[in-house]
């Protein structure tokens, strides 16, 4: 028995506000407070749409990208060992791999880690 094929999402976002609108609007709210404070912490990012997701570059590194989905916010980038490290003790509120940080929609934003996490990946970003 073949397996059924899904139809696939739209892929073709132009840029992360046409992200934002695929969603409804409570999870554009939560994109759109972790987008203002990746502005906050990184003035003059780039943002741009990298493998179908909003990310922001920072020279020519990437600083972070982020995902919707039905139950969760992701945050990515390939985590460096010190990162995971840095944060280990916050991440285990999460669900976490070595490229994502999943965040529940059901539980306020955590803020102040995201900048924290921002600021140090900033910090990253700068010494490449």
């Amino acid at each position: 028995m073949a397996a059924q094929r899904i139809p696939m999402a739209k892929t073709d976002y132009k840029n992360i506000d046409e992200y934002h609108q695929a969603f409804p609007e409570a999870i554009q709210e939560r994109m759109q407070r972790i987008r203002g404070l990746v502005h906050q912490v990184a003035p003059g990012v780039e943002e741009v749409i990298s493998y179908q997701i909003p990310a922001f570059k920072a020279g020519k590194s990437y600083l972070i990208y982020y995902s919707a989905y039905a139950k969760h916010i992701s945050l990515s980038n390939p985590w460096s060992e010190a990162l995971l490290k840095k944060f280990e003790k916050e991440l285990k509120a999460f669900k976490v791999s070595k490229s994502a940080i999943q965040l529940p929609n059901d539980q306020p934003l955590p803020l102040d880690f995201i900048q924290r996490l921002l600021q140090f990946r900033k910090k990253e970003t700068a010494a490449k």
